[in-house]
């Protein structure tokens, strides 16, 4: 399985200090050069202007050949070249991005999507973190999702517990 993933999943992922998750998941993740450009913009979060300074040899980089789609304009740039990026590797691609509208944009074009909290999730069924840690740690962040949505995340964690 090929792995794109948008700006958003690998920042709030390095900023909790849970980036490592994807690589072990995943073994590579391919990102596009405007994604690339956005981890490097002066009013990222230090933590990740230096992750991506060192970024480790699983994170790749890819030019988009394909022409920009008219029909994406409404999203942001590494949204967009993600989704054009997801659609050159064909259908046996997972798109990492959070924003709802890039997300129902990708799933419109039937590409497979999760994001950030999908892959916390991910990483709890294979016992590799805490989600209740991983959750406080997002809440320190500017990541965004409503409290009932995390808090039906971490019951359903508990209830496979039990």
């Amino acid at each position: 399985m090929i792995v794109i993933a948008d700006t958003s999943p690998l920042n709030y992922l390095v900023l909790i200090g849970e980036a490592e998750i994807l690589q072990r998941l995943y073994h590579r993740v391919i990102i596009p050069e405007a994604v690339l450009r956005e981890l490097r913009h002066p009013e990222t979060p230090s933590a990740v202007l230096e992750w991506i300074a060192h970024r480790p040899a699983w994170l790749e980089i890819e030019r988009i050949t394909a022409l920009p789609d008219p029909e994406l304009r409404l999203l942001g740039e590494g949204e967009r070249e993600a989704i054009i990026l997801a659609e050159q590797h064909g259908p046996d691609v997972l798109l990492l991005v959070d924003e709802g509208k890039g997300r129902r944009e990708a799933q419109r074009r039937n590409l497979r999507t999760t994001g950030t909290l999908g892959v916390l999730n991910d990483a709890v069924t294979r016992g590799w973190i805490d989600l209740s840690s991983a959750f406080e740690r997002l809440r320190q962040t500017t990541f965004r999702a409503s409290p009932s949505l995390l808090q039906s995340l971490l019951d359903r964690n508990k209830s496979k517990k039990s």
